[in-house]
């Protein structure tokens, strides 16, 4: 299928591995132009190299932490016009809440519930000027279905979709939508960081502690990035202009609900 936005800029957060890489690379597989943000250079330049040579789009890298209101700025001036913005952050680190401190709730909500809306505030008057724009937020099935470690994520990503279910509403009649995608478990470094914080409070070995995550997935497996990719790309292109408003989850049949 011609997703129908070749041509097309994009900001990706979070762009030099994992699921920010991956969606990164099917847009560009789209032949949709890249701006790349992530904090570190040399994973950046590595990343953003590999994207051009397998897909001979135009990709600016941008070192810069969007967490920041300077990395911010950086990454969403470097590009003409931004058709398409992924924002992405790392998680905050597990922990139980009862050892948290005031500051690692706010650390926390800035990075992934303040930022992608700062993003988006700056972004989304432009898209509406031109009839034309797509934002997905990565953010995480604890959003959902909270995860008992992550009280900090639960936290921050249930107030991001709280946020996007309204602003969506506000902006869909200029064929502009805002969407969030829930990852499950994907095989990324930091999924392999949890399930060694995981092994080391149950005690168990780490290799058990894979074996009875990836049991309790109906689809038996780890998600591969690439699939992810290719949703987050189908949400960017001019078939689904109908698709607002959304968090989709994307876990291999996990989360046991229908809604």
């Amino acid at each position: 299928m011609d997703l129908g936005i070749a041509g097309r800029w994009a900001v990706v957060c979070g762009a030099s591995k994992g699921l920010g890489h991956a969606c990164a690379l099917a847009l560009a597989r789209e032949g949709v132009h890249l701006v790349m943000a992530a904090r570190t250079r040399a994973d950046l330049d590595a990343s953003a190299a590999h994207i051009r040579a397998q897909t001979g789009v135009q990709v600016i890298a941008v070192p810069a932490d969007v967490t920041t209101e300077s990395g911010r700025a950086r990454a969403l001036g470097a590009a003409p016009q931004i058709d398409i913005l992924v924002t992405n952050a790392g998680g905050p680190p597990p922990g139980d809440f009862r050892g948290l401190a005031r500051a690692d709730w706010l650390a926390a909500l800035e990075a992934n519930m303040l930022t992608p809306i700062e993003m988006i505030r700056h972004a989304v008057g432009p898209m509406i000027e031109r009839g034309f724009g797509r934002i997905v937020n990565i953010t995480s099935s604890a959003a959902k279905a909270p995860v008992d470690i992550l009280c900090l994520s639960n936290g921050a990503r249930a107030g991001l979709s709280g946020f996007a279910g309204g602003a969506a509403r506000q902006i869909a009649r200029h064929n502009v939508t805002l969407n969030n995608l829930l990852p499950g478990k994907f095989d990324t470094g930091r999924l392999r960081s949890n399930n060694a914080a995981r092994a080391r409070r149950s005690g168990l070995p780490l290799q058990e502690e894979i074996a009875l995550q990836t049991r309790a997935i109906p689809a038996g497996r780890y998600g591969d990035p690439d699939e992810f990719g290719a949703a987050c790309a189908f949400l960017c292109s001019a078939h689904a202009g109908y698709i607002t408003g959304q968090n989709i989850l994307i876990d291999g049949g996990a989360y046991p609900g229908l809604f």
